[in-house]
């Protein structure tokens, strides 16, 4: 157990005895009660809400209540001192004992330090990417793809049981301008002149290989045959050719998905009449008109159409939306409502990643899975941002070989898996992200993966010295010897796991990325102060027991690096290239 989730047991325990001395009600929820650094390192070493949470429901005032939580736990063995600050914060000081004993668990948990049972096996689907099987990866897709599925190793880190699902959006019209595309190609490949690509169809490269095989796998049975022969075929062998084109790009980030559902099957399943009975059995489904438009000029002209509307403005939606058209064909709305009750029925949580341009349809979407649920399933939607390209602060040029976008494969091809992964998850997701190919790649402090990066590769090289120099790294370490300094750099350390569990519940993977780069900046801190004086290196030679303990504390942080880059989907890097 770390050294936050003992003290939060240990203030549980505090409160439990309030409770049986009559100072506190035994129904008051705890949830938000909190032991965490304070927000100033010089108040102390843990600080906690408990408090500031409780008094109201405990008919006091904070400040009367920590006053009654202080003396309990000043009768903590390894708590020097405890203050009350403001209206009723309660700060906490620890014997520097404390945290030499936290450092041997991070060194003797290894990989287990900071994982946590906070999910309690709960099941979370987690769709991402999701694209439309019409060509390659771009780079957009590439954000989304590298924060769900750090994501699903951040859940299930956290004790989660995780579905990575690809959702498959191959029943709309998009996907019959693909094979019309694919057919155009197909006809080139038998030596036709098509001349160029016509608006509105696809003019990417990539579809210049699936035109070939078609060719060769049907000769010109299809080449002068009317659509309606055809299109079935192309469309089917297309999607399968863009499945395999994407399934390939997304494997050069190492992301695999653990099912790929279609929205086809999904339609013609019988799910979304299914789904729609469940509503309408529920009173939330009718048939009726929408307002007028606001955005429709005054002077236009406007005429109501029946629709089957979802009653979402019951569950916070600013109108009813639509689930079937006036033609008697489902809305992309009302199929996607089937398709995530499908979801639903196999997990306790869904997790949704999706493009920023779908942020209207966040609350629509929610409302029907709270609906056909009884809410017993949430729904979280992430929206991802753009991500803008440069090289040398210059905007970058369209890929020729996609047509009109940067590949993900071009990216990850010129800088790398890791880099890609990592920059990322440098900014919030639904924030702007710039990338730029020459700095991704720079040595210096202002490239986040390569300061972190280089503080494991520092480290490990560390090892090797040490080694070198005949330092027994088998011999237990007299960390009496480490200073106040070096103590702070575990205090940093042991945050790990309630970074890693504050970052799951919240489903915001960028959470690790940042305490990384701190972590990697206090520790190449602390390096840099053997440039001045030799005393203060890590590796003294002629002092083998203060190196041997600052060996441990410097492999400590290279075991917390390793693992919150693991969740990130990055390896660590043993030396700088």
């Amino acid at each position: 157990m770390s050294l936050y989730a003992q003290y939060a047991a240990l203030l549980d325990g505090v409160l439990d005895d309030l409770v049986t001395d009559g100072a506190l009600p035994a129904d008051l929820d705890r949830k938000n009660v909190t032991v965490e650094p304070p927000r100033d390192p010089s108040h102390g070493d843990l600080a906690t809400n408990a408090a500031m949470v409780l008094a109201k429901g405990a008919g006091t005032n904070p400040r009367a209540l920590a006053e009654a939580i202080k003396p309990k736990l000043e009768a903590m063995p390894p708590v020097t001192s405890v203050e009350i600050a403001g209206p009723g914060f309660i700060n906490l000081r620890l014997k520097p004992d404390a945290w030499r004993d936290e450092l041997r668990t991070i060194l003797s948990e290894g990989e287990a330090y900071g994982l946590s049972t906070v999910g309690a096996n709960e099941r979370v689907n987690v769709e991402y990417v999701s694209a439309n099987p019409t060509g390659p990866m771009h780079v957009g897709h590439c954000r989304g793809a590298v924060v769900g599925d750090s994501l699903a190793r951040l859940l299930e880190a956290a004790g989660f049981r995780v579905t990575k699902e690809y959702y498959v959006n191959d029943a709309g019209a998009q996907v019959d301008t693909l094979a019309r595309s694919v057919h155009l190609r197909y006809r080139g490949a038998l030596g036709e002149d098509i001349g160029d690509i016509p608006e509105g169809m696809y003019p990417g490269e990539y579809l210049k290989p699936v035109g070939e095989i078609l060719a060769a796998q049907h000769g010109d049975r299809f080449a002068s045959a009317p659509e309606e022969e055809w299109l079935a075929v192309f469309r089917e062998d297309a999607i399968a050719a863009m499945l395999d084109l994407i399934k390939h790009d997304l494997g050069l980030l190492n992301i695999h998905h653990d099912l790929f559902s279609s929205e086809a099957k999904v339609q013609g399943s019988g799910a979304v009449e299914e789904a729609m009975e469940v509503l309408r059995s529920k009173g939330l489904v009718y048939e009726g008109t929408l307002e007028r438009p606001k955005s429709l000029d005054p002077h236009d002209e406007w005429e109501p159409v029946e629709l089957t509307l979802f009653r979402s403005s019951q569950f916070g939606d600013d109108q009813d939306r639509p689930m079937k058209k006036s033609d008697g064909s489902w809305t992309y709305f009302g199929a996607d409502a089937a398709y995530h009750w499908q979801k639903a029925k196999s997990a306790d949580h869904l997790v949704d990643i999706w493009g920023a341009d779908h942020a209207g349809t966040v609350k629509r979407i929610q409302s029907a899975v709270k609906a056909l649920t009884d809410g017993r399933v949430d729904l979280d939607v992430k929206l991802i941002n753009m991500v803008r390209l440069f090289r040398g602060g210059e905007p970058v040029k369209m890929s020729k070989r996609a047509g009109d976008f940067v590949t993900l494969a071009d990216v990850v091809n010129e800088v790398g898996k890791d880099v890609v992964r990592f920059m990322m998850l440098t900014k919030r997701a639904d924030t702007p992200l710039d990338f730029d190919f020459m700095k991704v790649v720079e040595a210096s402090k202002d490239n986040p993966v390569f300061y972190v990066q280089y503080a494991h590769a520092r480290i490990s090289s560390l090892k090797r010295k040490a080694a070198d120099a005949g330092v027994d790294l088998s011999t237990d370490a007299d960390l009496s010897l480490l200073d106040e300094e070096e103590l702070g750099l575990v205090k940093r350390a042991a945050q790990y796991p309630r970074v890693l569990e504050s970052a799951a519940l919240a489903h915001e993977p960028h959470r690790i990325a940042f305490y990384l780069y701190d972590l990697a900046a206090e520790f190449h801190a602390l390096w840099n102060r053997g440039n001045d004086d030799p005393e203060r290196r890590f590796l003294i030679e002629k002092n083998p027991q203060l190196s041997r303990a600052r060996l441990e504390l410097a492999m400590s942080i290279a075991q917390i690096i390793r693992s919150g880059l693991d969740l990130m989907g990055v390896a660590a890097t043993e030396e700088m290239r």
